[in-house]
């Protein structure tokens, strides 16, 4: 059985508001009705989504940067449905998290990387692909900004820096801080520089143990397709363009290596 943690206080304020959701009438950021908003600040806007379910039993976090628009509407629709049938508000929490959890395109990549450095091996599992299925006690998905951040109704994608503006330093602290805390058999997986840097910032505040960071893995989007092809040696280094830093891959891939070594 999965033991998780749940912020009900935070979901049940919602709820009146996400059972009269009309979700087909929404189609962006810009459209998402006002008593979601969470905090604003000029441009910046964060906005609740039922992500609260916590599996705290989990030994891998998977964090991404914060959630977008398709992942809100995917989300509020299926506590929406949750709700109508009678569910709990754990159920409704813990199936409104599971909607689109690195789904599509990204997943494969994100298991190739995960079983290249190892991963796999540490839980005990053939392969990380698992995680995804019977193995999903294994592994929390979450984001750094845990809610949704849009500027000026687009999905934020690190600008600006989440350690140096208030609001996003404010929602890092407030949500997946207080998440990390009940985590505390688990190791962290930030995907991508922006992420690292948050979460680098979390353990020079004290907040997260730094021996339970594992960064240095690449944002598995397909925006990173030749990072990754290099990494999980797909790709000679003399065929990477220039836009790709070998050295810099390298040593990061190395640093990884290392910290997974020493669990």
């Amino acid at each position: 059985m999965i033991m998780a943690m749940t912020s009900s206080m935070l979901f049940e304020k919602f709820v009146p508001a996400i059972r009269s959701l009309n979700a087909t009438e929404v189609c962006n950021a810009k459209q998402i009705p006002a008593a979601f908003e969470l905090a604003r600040e000029g441009n910046l806007s964060a906005h609740y989504i039922p992500f609260d379910w916590v599996n705290t039993d989990a030994r891998v976090v998977i964090v991404g940067i914060t959630p977008g628009f398709t992942q809100w509407r995917n989300a509020m629709r299926e506590a929406q449905r949750q709700l109508a049938a009678g569910a709990t508000s754990e159920m409704a929490l813990r199936e409104a998290k599971r909607t689109g959890a690195f789904s599509g395109a990204m997943r494969p990549n994100l298991v190739a990387l995960l079983d290249h450095f190892g991963l796999n091996r540490w839980l005990g599992i053939s392969t990380c692909e698992s995680l995804f299925g019977s193995d999903s006690h294994l592994v929390h998905t979450t984001s750094v900004l845990r809610h949704p951040v849009f500027v000026s109704g687009e999905n934020y994608n690190g600008t600006p820096g989440m350690t140096q503006h208030p609001l996003l330093q404010n929602q890092i602290l407030e949500h997946f801080a207080k998440e990390a805390k009940a985590l505390e058999n688990a190791v962290f997986v930030p995907l991508g520089p922006k992420v690292s840097e948050a979460l680098a910032w979390l353990v020079r505040r004290g907040e997260v143990d730094g021996t339970r960071v594992l960064e240095g893995m690449p944002h598995p989007s397909g925006a990173n397709a030749e990072r990754i092809a290099y990494i999980l040696g797909r790709k000679p280094r003399e065929a990477l363009s220039a836009k790709t830093n070998a050295v810099k891959l390298d040593a990061a891939a190395d640093s990884l290596r290392e910290k997974i070594a020493a669990l």
